[in-house]
């Protein structure tokens, strides 16, 4: 049966989108306004009137962009990206900024199908296909090119109209709403996710080709070569850990019960992340720029720690990857996928954080008469699928949420498969441990772990991880990190005095200058201070 629609005019057109994305692709929005303005008489006209500014304001923009051969394809790819931003947002409360697009990008088809379920597939269906359906049936009116322009001109002034006289009829509330809620906005729907799109194009492109900087070109290492033995650091990158999740920070559960035996590891209870979401922190760990002077462009365009380690000529660098990627911090120094089975020997439904460690004894054997720096990014704790992150005979705390729609399991069942992933995080680092303790006899050994950000478990009705730094609760930003020495590295440490700093407030921004230090670079870029290290050296 061929289905047809009576011609409308176009701008009845952007109306009626407006109104339906008003309606029923705000529901985010609108629950995060009612947490903060509740539905009582004395707010009700307020919320209600938050509804036609948003529809009068969608008018604006459609009105803007809207034209005979640019109606339709907008509209469609408006509804489409929206049914996702309104699952996602409705779901797992999250916000799409920039940084979350960018985030996004640089997802593994993997991670991304972790996030594919049932429900997402219903809001593309009704809330992107079957609109676009129509969109795509519907026949459009358009008038000469001058009334057009006349009729532009009238919608945005009444849409234009209507904002003005709402803002002032609510003046009060709205006062606070800008001032003092601007989170609130982040959810409104498609126009946030337009403007980040913008914004992320904006920067990303707004420099043109990338120049990398040079950075530490004089560094050198300054220890006796002759008589020291090398040094070999494995630094692990974790994925979504939290601090409170350690049983080593004093998590009633015993979710670290293999770390807990090693003497001489120190958990740092009160590290802190640069990010929120692994494409911002990872590259801002490995930053000279702190979390207050880091962002996007200046990562790509400047080198990085492991730049200024191979400047020193002393050190060979391996990174092993078994998450989405290095974020652009691997791209000078040697680099493998352990992703896929093709690499990775320890692969089921999933390939395992445990395979990054077969053949690194070859490795370390063949590079044995210099220095040597590991890094592993780990799959860790990445949601929603906790419950894909371990083997079975790590499932300890039952039951377990077994799905990816973590809104349908119970606080008690998330938490349970997230801790168990936290227990395969813990064998996974005892295991690096046990392979450097084989080497306490030719090198001076350490490890270093840290997570690249923190994991929200529905506190707040907030999943995951990515929100804006600011509005970020203290589970996404309060992250895991441990470090532990061999027997020739714990000489030059005063270990008593090292455990005294469980509770030291470190963050990322302590990274780049730890690693320096660790392997004694004499480089103008190092700052003792931001050393975690430095003042437990003993004076050699």
């Amino acid at each position: 049966m061929k289905i047809s629609f009576k011609p409308i005019p176009q701008f009845r057109l952007i109306v009626i989108m407006a109104i339906f994305f008003g309606l029923f692709s705000n529901q985010s929005f609108f629950l995060n306004v009612v947490k903060v303005y509740p539905l009582t008489i004395h707010n009700i006209f307020f919320v209600i009137s938050l509804f036609f500014i948003l529809v009068s304001f969608i008018v604006i923009i459609f009105s803007l962009f809207s034209f005979k051969y640019t109606i339709k394809p907008m509209f469609i790819i408006v509804l489409l990206i929206s049914s996702f931003t309104s699952y996602f947002m409705q779901t797992y409360n999250v916000v799409i900024d920039d940084g979350m697009i960018r985030n996004s990008l640089q997802t593994n088809l993997n991670e991304s199908l972790d996030l594919f379920s049932i429900k997402l597939v219903l809001y593309v269906i009704f809330l992107g296909v079957i609109p676009s359906i129509y969109i795509y049936k519907q026949q459009i009116e358009f008038y000469t090119f001058r009334k057009e322009f006349f009729i532009r001109l009238k919608v945005i002034a009444v849409s234009l109209a209507v904002i003005i006289v709402l803002l002032l009829s609510f003046s009060k509330f709205y006062t606070s709403f800008f001032r003092e809620h601007k989170p609130l906005r982040y959810y409104t729907n498609p126009t946030y996710w337009i403007y980040s799109i913008g914004n992320y194009i904006y920067k990303t492109s707004k420099n043109g080709p990338v120049v990398v900087k040079t950075i530490g070109e004089n560094a050198k290492i300054v220890e006796n070569e002759e008589i020291e033995p090398k040094e070999l650091v494995i630094l692990v990158v974790g994925e979504a850990a939290r601090a409170d999740r350690f049983s080593l920070n004093g998590y009633a559960r015993e979710t670290n019960p293999l770390l807990s035996k090693e003497n001489d590891l120190v958990s740092l209870q009160n590290m802190h992340s640069c990010g929120t979401s692994t494409a911002v922190s990872v590259p801002c760990m490995f930053s000279i720029f702190g979390k207050e002077d880091y962002d996007y462009d200046k990562g790509i365009s400047t080198q990085n720690v492991l730049d200024v380690l191979v400047n020193t000529g002393s050190v060979d660098i391996l990174w092993r990857d078994n998450n989405s990627d290095s974020k652009g911090v691997a791209l000078r120094v040697p680099y493998e996928d352990y992703k896929t089975p093709d690499k990775n020997t320890i692969c089921d439904t999933e390939c395992r954080d445990e395979g990054m460690l077969v053949g690194l004894d070859k490795y370390i054997d063949s590079h044995k008469s210099r220095d040597i720096l590991i890094v592993l990014h780990m799959m860790g704790n990445h949601g929603p699928a906790y419950y894909k992150r371990y083997t079975k005979e790590f499932e300890k705390f039952k039951p377990v949420c077994n799905t990816n729609q973590l809104e349908e399991c119970s606080a008690e069942t998330i938490g349970n498969a997230y801790d168990n992933a936290i227990l395969y995080t813990d064998y996974f680092l005892s295991k690096v441990i046990k392979l450097l303790k084989s080497y306490d006899k030719t090198h001076e050994a350490a490890m270093f772990y840290i997570s690249d950000h923190g994991e929200s478990l529905g506190e707040s009705g907030l999943y995951l991880h990515g929100l804006p730094y600011f509005m970020a609760p203290d589970f996404q930003t309060h992250v895991a990190s441990a470090i532990w020495f061999g027997e020739g590295m714990k000489e030059d440490i005063n270990m008593t005095k090292l455990k005294g700093y469980t509770n030291k407030y470190f963050t990322h921004d302590n990274i780049f200058h730890s690693l320096l230090g660790l392997f004694e670079v004499d480089t103008a870029l190092y700052v003792p201070e931001k050393d975690i290290l430095y003042n437990v050296k003993i004076p050699e």
